[in-house]
């Protein structure tokens, strides 16, 4: 049996810089601000903290996003539209997870967040929890909702 702590200690003792912290990193391409709206629009106690543009100086499109920072339930995110073009995009196998108040509050950000997406799980009560639901936008960003 390996034994994590040991590890996690001498890990610990080679990094002498702290990062100063995580945060999530949503790149799009020319839709930011779209997406930003969206979820603003979707879930309760969200926010825009900084928006930065680009100025159109560079190949960017004048006023697409090159940095916001979105609060969404008190969680902050990066988001950023992308000059460069990518064959890949979101996956379900990271998603955002939200502990709604009651059945009510879940159905409706379901409800919101699912249009122009896709159920992964519909709204239901799966035997964990009094009702869960499991959903990718029309963005490709995958939302986890539970009412424990």
């Amino acid at each position: 049996m390996v034994d994590a702590s040991a590890d996690a200690s001498a890990m610990k003792g080679e990094l002498s810089i702290m990062p100063k912290n995580m945060t999530p990193f949503l790149m799009f391409e020319g839709s930011a601000q779209e997406a930003i709206n969206f979820y603003l629009a979707s879930i309760p106690d969200s926010s825009i903290t900084t928006m930065d543009r680009y100025d159109g100086s560079g190949p960017e499109p004048a006023g697409s996003v090159k940095r916001a920072l979105v609060s969404i339930c008190g969680q902050e995110l990066i988001f950023f539209d992308s000059p460069i073009p990518h064959p890949f995009s979101f996956t379900p196998s990271i998603s955002f997870f939200i502990t709604c108040a009651d059945e009510e509050e879940l159905d409706g950000i379901a409800g919101r967040l699912s249009a122009g997406g896709e159920y992964l799980m519909p709204p239901a009560d799966y035997g964990f929890s009094r009702k869960f639901g499991w959903l990718k936008d029309k963005f490709g960003i995958s939302w986890q909702l539970n009412v424990e």
